[in-house]
């Protein structure tokens, strides 16, 4: 007979949290929302679960490779397992809150699972926390959540932070403008992935030199905006990176210190995105903290205002937001100490635990009869034992 599986295997890209772990990925969940709190985003909590149709339509489609689907047996229709949160907080602020005033700014947190993970990142099971502005397309928008994704790992602790900003639709628009076939577009846009310059020069004419030097334009704000700006782009082209222009001149005002690159054919990982987008990472740190940009809500309201031409034919309202990923979060971050522990002899009364509590301690109650109660202390993992009224350390003056 086959060996039963030992109940603490879990499945690939699955991981219990342990003590004291998992507290402090809660406090740091709090801690964020705080910030988010600060700047007038309203906690909303989405499902786990949401009809297929409902999950993976729109821009949700995007997501439909890495979604976990199952049968309802009470409705017997498909359902999916969120494996992002970004669309959720959409659906809800253009169908439950469409009648709210926009900006909607809008905060979450929670888990997703995803059928795969990645070599950099290969939890499945992966919890986020981010923000959600709906209703504006103003570059006032864009950079406010740049602006806040950098201030709030800041504010947990994370130095030496920088933001990678990128077009997801510029290569597109540059396509648009050139004579390429569906296969040269397609091998040009693996080629530009890769970073592959030999490749894309191998394309030849007029697309090989634009694309080329739009693959080498990347680097620091300054540098690559000014490199863009001397490039022969078609309209659109130019009208993203004139966008991008005041994205970086607002958030540079808000937050002059900020550190800012610019890779201009960088798509990966934004599927649905429509605008700029970005990327956070910090220096000595594995992996991106978070990702955010601009997109389409799907489900738009009627009477929206400042909606740009294609939101309004597709019925989309304009939006942008980052997601902040916590296991690359909390990997950055020093844990901070836990309260103090002590350990209360059985019998000790509430009104001492409580008075105890009110002052920061954690306490440990005696559930019996302990001979040695420093020892009992030190086998809970305590630091104090309560004894004559106050708590002492192990070993002073505790019989030790």
């Amino acid at each position: 007979m086959n060996e039963q599986p030992s109940k603490a295997l879990l499945p690939p890209g699955m991981n219990d949290i342990l003590p004291p772990d998992a507290a402090f990925e809660t406090r740091t969940v709090e801690r964020l929302l705080s910030v988010f709190r600060a700047s007038g985003y309203e906690q909303v909590k989405a499902p786990l679960l949401e009809f297929e149709d409902s999950l993976l339509g729109g821009a949700g489609a995007a997501m439909t490779s890495q979604t976990f689907r199952l049968m309802d047996p009470v409705s017997q229709a498909m359902l999916g397992l969120r494996a992002d949160m970004t669309l959720q907080v959409a659906r809800i602020a253009t169908t439950r809150l469409a009648n709210e005033p926009r900006p909607l700014r809008l905060s979450y947190a929670g888990q997703v699972l995803q059928v795969s993970g990645s070599q950099m990142r290969p939890e499945r099971q992966v919890g986020q926390a981010g923000v959600e502005l709906i209703g504006s397309e103003s570059p006032q928008a864009d950079a406010e959540v740049i602006g806040l994704a950098h201030e709030t790992l800041s504010t947990v602790g994370i130095e030496a932070l920088s933001v990678d900003l990128s077009l997801p639709a510029l290569v597109g628009d540059v396509f648009a403008g050139l004579s390429l076939n569906a296969r040269d577009q397609a091998r040009a846009r693996a080629a530009l992935d890769r970073k592959d310059e030999g490749e894309v020069k191998a394309l030849g004419g007029d697309a090989a030199a634009l694309l080329t030097s739009l693959l080498r334009s990347a680097g620091p704000a300054e540098t690559a905006l000014a490199a863009l700006e001397g490039l022969a782009l078609p309209p659109d082209a130019r009208a993203a990176c004139a966008r991008l222009s005041d994205v970086v001149a607002l958030v540079k005002a808000m937050a002059p210190g900020i550190k800012l690159t610019v890779d201009p054919v960088e798509n990966r990982g934004f599927e649905y995105h429509t605008g700029v987008t970005f990327v956070l990472f910090a220096k000595g740190v594995r992996g991106e903290l978070g990702r955010g940009g601009r997109y389409l809500a799907g489900g738009g309201r009627n009477g929206t205002t400042a909606l740009s031409a294609r939101a309004a034919h597709d019925g989309a309202e304009p939006a942008t937001g980052f997601t902040l990923f916590m296991d690359t979060v909390l990997g950055a971050l020093v844990p901070d100490p836990e309260s103090r522990r002590v350990y209360l002899p059985i019998g000790t009364a509430a009104d001492v635990r409580h008075g105890l509590q009110a002052e920061g301690w954690i306490t440990l109650a005696g559930l019996e009869p302990a001979d040695d109660a420093a020892a009992e202390a030190r086998r809970l993992g305590c630091s104090h034992v309560l004894a004559d009224g106050l708590p002492k350390e192990v070993g002073e003056g505790t019989g030790d």
